[in-house]
């Protein structure tokens, strides 16, 4: 049964997200159940989906929670890097938060709204403050360049660089024979930096 007055509405919904978040990393998505979530806190499935409203709304709760660790993740590994070369800590650091992270981490592209429709603004926020992490990067390494081409770039360097990404944590490239994912995605990056700089 419910526990309904032991936690406000607030402490309710960072409970469920911690326990969902833990879950979803155990399990991955294709096992997650938001009943077992309300069950580890102690709680029904109908207060949970009175604390997020839906499914979908726990999911982009919980993706929208991997994109801020990730962000903090590739900003914690940038101020490491403080005069070092800033490119290969970005894409060395995404590699690393997808392969520290796996199923959280690819639970952001797999899941996909019932209904289709577009993500709320607060979850593009956190999309977008990624992005800027590796637009602000881009910038760096090629100044003068306009700020739409640089944003352009950047989607297409991550697109790019998750590609490699998955090939390596799905084992892909062992069937294809690449042995270094991680320096073969930073230098297809190099390639394209060069590009976009003649």
């Amino acid at each position: 049964m419910g526990r309904r007055s032991d936690h406000t509405r607030d402490e309710l919904r960072s409970l469920m997200l911690e326990a969902g978040h833990r879950q979803l990393e155990e399990v991955g998505l294709a096992r997650f159940s938001a009943r077992e979530v309300a069950k580890q806190v102690g709680y029904s499935v109908g207060t949970l989906y009175n604390v997020f409203g839906s499914y979908d709304e726990l999911m982009l709760a919980l993706n929208e929670r991997t994109l801020r660790d990730w962000t903090r993740h590739l900003n914690a590994h940038l101020e490491l890097s403080s005069g070092g070369d800033r490119i290969a800590t970005l894409v060395r650091g995404y590699f690393d938060f997808a392969q520290s992270n796996p199923n959280t981490w690819i639970a952001i592209y797999d899941y996909k709204t019932s209904d289709g429709r577009p993500a709320p603004e607060w979850y593009q926020a956190a999309v977008h403050d990624l992005m800027q992490v590796v637009a602000a990067e881009i910038a760096a390494a090629l100044p003068g360049v306009a700020r739409e081409t640089v944003e352009a770039l950047a989607r297409s360097l991550v697109a790019t660089v998750h590609g490699h990404c998955v090939f390596a944590l799905y084992r892909t490239f062992n069937m294809l024979g690449e042995t270094a994912p991680v320096e073969a995605a930073l230098a297809r990056v190099r390639e394209s930096l060069a590009a976009a700089a003649a």
